[in-house]
């Protein structure tokens, strides 16, 4: 048996190393992100459950946990990003108002229960940010009003 001669230049089998490295480093890194983001999605999880808890306990039944975990994630999601920013505020407020547009809008007493959900995510998400929302809860004019 004979061994046949090599016809290939080392600039090739240069490329070939080199692409191999590459893909290599490509799916290190992919292996990387993904174990991290198991770490976090346990993380969501375990904040999940301690949420669903707080929401039973609050008579709120079959929350549902695969929602919750897409939502909120581990850190809170939109709810945390800045609870107490003027714009996050405006918007709370008008999810409070009559559901009319434009002129015909109106502030109303909302329930007091309208706000427990936020609080709570706040609570167990951000804690930090808990006793300035709180404060302003507590100024807003909320009563008993659905059943």
């Amino acid at each position: 048996m004979t061994t046949p001669m090599e016809n290939q230049a080392p600039r090739e089998r240069t490329w070939i190393y080199v692409t191999a490295c590459v893909l290599l480093g490509v799916l290190a890194l992919i292996a990387i992100l993904t174990f991290s983001s198991a770490r976090a999605s346990q993380r969501a999880q375990e904040k999940a459950d301690e949420l669903i808890a707080a929401l039973e306990d609050a008579g709120v039944e079959n929350p549902d946990k695969d929602r919750i975990v897409r939502v909120l994630g581990d850190d809170g999601g939109a709810t945390c990003a800045d609870p107490n920013d003027a714009l996050s505020r405006a918007t709370l407020l008008s999810l409070l108002a009559n559901g009319a547009t434009g002129p015909g809008a109106r502030p109303v007493i909302a329930d007091s229960r309208a706000v427990q959900g936020q609080l709570l995510i706040i609570e167990i998400y951000c804690p930090d940010e808990l006793e300035d929302f709180q404060e302003f809860v507590n100024d807003l004019e909320t009563d008993g009003v659905a059943g």
